[in-house]
């Protein structure tokens, strides 16, 4: 399989360490899921996110071709998900408008007057 940077592939769990987990994704790639990378929460235990023989997706954050090697991320497939569904509730609860361009146009000439007079008793 020839993998790219930014690919969403699915691999197989084979070991974790304290400092992330090992993916096999195919016959000669492996790769790594630093503990940085498996979510956007703490990670006190690799253990607690996926366990040996687990399928995963992951999203390959960069790779070296030479030695078959990938750094991965669990987080990047959660981060995307979890950002849309933000951005919809953002949305959802944005108030109307209510003052545009026109409104501020129309009040700047009062606000201007407001304003010299006010300095006039400085």
């Amino acid at each position: 399989m020839q993998l790219k940077i930014g690919q969403i592939v699915e691999g197989t769990v084979t070991g974790i360490q304290p400092y992330g987990a090992f993916v096999m994704i195919d016959d000669k790639t492996s790769g790594l899921i630093h503990i940085s990378e498996i979510s956007d929460g703490y990670v006190k235990d690799v253990k607690n996110f996926v366990n040996v023989k687990d399928r995963v997706k992951v999203k390959v954050i960069d790779l070296d071709e030479s030695s078959h090697h990938a750094r991965l991320s669990l987080k990047a497939l959660q981060h995307s998900t979890l950002r849309k569904e933000k951005s919809r509730q953002r949305k959802a609860y944005l108030p109307p408008m209510r003052l545009g361009f026109q409104s501020i146009a129309k009040a700047l000439p009062q606000w201007i007057e407001q304003a010299k007079k006010e300095n006039e008793y400085d």
